[in-house]
């Protein structure tokens, strides 16, 4: 037999190269002092990764966007941690206070009411001030309702545009939304169930055989993902009045050869 060393007998020994697909995680302990951003669940509260679990249990603050939400989720999990809000309201007052903290070593988890912190939720202006003052920033992956919502949706999803939440005036909403019916590339946005309708009528003027995907409450018991034309959806829901947190998904202006719903 050979005698030459196998490079992949040493590998699986336990010899690890920069750049492997699967790194290993060190046991949850103190965590580095800086941002740590945990993506918590869309709905179910199962859909959270052990990371997350463990980077919440580790942090000596965790912000949240309300502490009675998240409260729920953290005692669900059976974590004890100390809780501070951070939402609109009050991130450019609570910034050097958490800057003060992890200047004395301190690490913070940012959490919202669901999903990533930041991404059309509270978190933006706390990450950029971190970065600013040379402070640790990291992300915790995990659910999201965009991606979980294009890669249901049977739309092409790369590339796609991410829009945030629609405009609540309707002049600002129908200009987004023209933009968006002559894009090449899907475009999603989330909406309140209360201007679905108004926001469907908008896309039936303007394109009424526009292929469109609402997804709503995703992850969750109800959850409900209808696609079709404009002028199909619209009658659907003006008799049956949607609830929920939804995810409005619409097709590139030339779509693909495959896509034939």
């Amino acid at each position: 037999m050979s005698s030459e060393p196998d490079p992949a007998a040493e590998q699986s020994a336990g010899q690890e190269e920069e750049g492997e697909l699967f790194e290993p995680v060190a046991p949850a302990g103190r965590l580095n002092p800086g941002l740590h951003l945990v993506a918590t669940p869309i709905g179910n509260m199962r859909d959270i990764t052990q990371r997350a679990l463990d980077t919440l249990r580790a942090a000596d603050l965790v912000a949240c966007e309300d502490t009675r939400h998240s409260g729920m989720l953290l005692k669900y999990h059976d974590i004890r941690a100390r809780l501070i809000s951070l939402n609109e309201h009050n991130e450019a007052q609570r910034i050097p206070q958490l800057l003060e903290h992890m200047r004395q070593g301190g690490s913070v988890a940012l959490i919202s009411d669901a999903g990533m912190p930041t991404v059309s939720d509270p978190g933006q202006r706390l990450a950029g001030a971190v970065v600013a003052a040379g402070f640790h920033v990291e992300g915790i992956p995990g659910p999201s309702a965009v991606i979980t919502a294009l890669a249901a949706s049977g739309l092409p999803t790369t590339p796609f545009y991410f829009g945030g939440f629609l405009p609540h005036k309707k002049g600002a909403r129908t200009t987004v939304l023209t933009a968006a019916l002559q894009r090449d590339c899907t475009s999603v946005f989330f909406e309140s169930p209360y201007r679905l309708v108004d926001t469907l009528e908008i896309l039936a003027t303007a394109s009424p055989k526009h292929r469109l995907v609402v997804a709503r409450e995703l992850t969750k018991k109800f959850e409900e993902i209808k696609r079709g034309p404009a002028d199909i959806l619209l009658p659907y829901y003006r008799t049956k009045t949607p609830k929920g947190e939804i995810t409005l998904l619409i097709a590139p202006v030339d779509p693909p050869k495959w896509l034939t719903w």
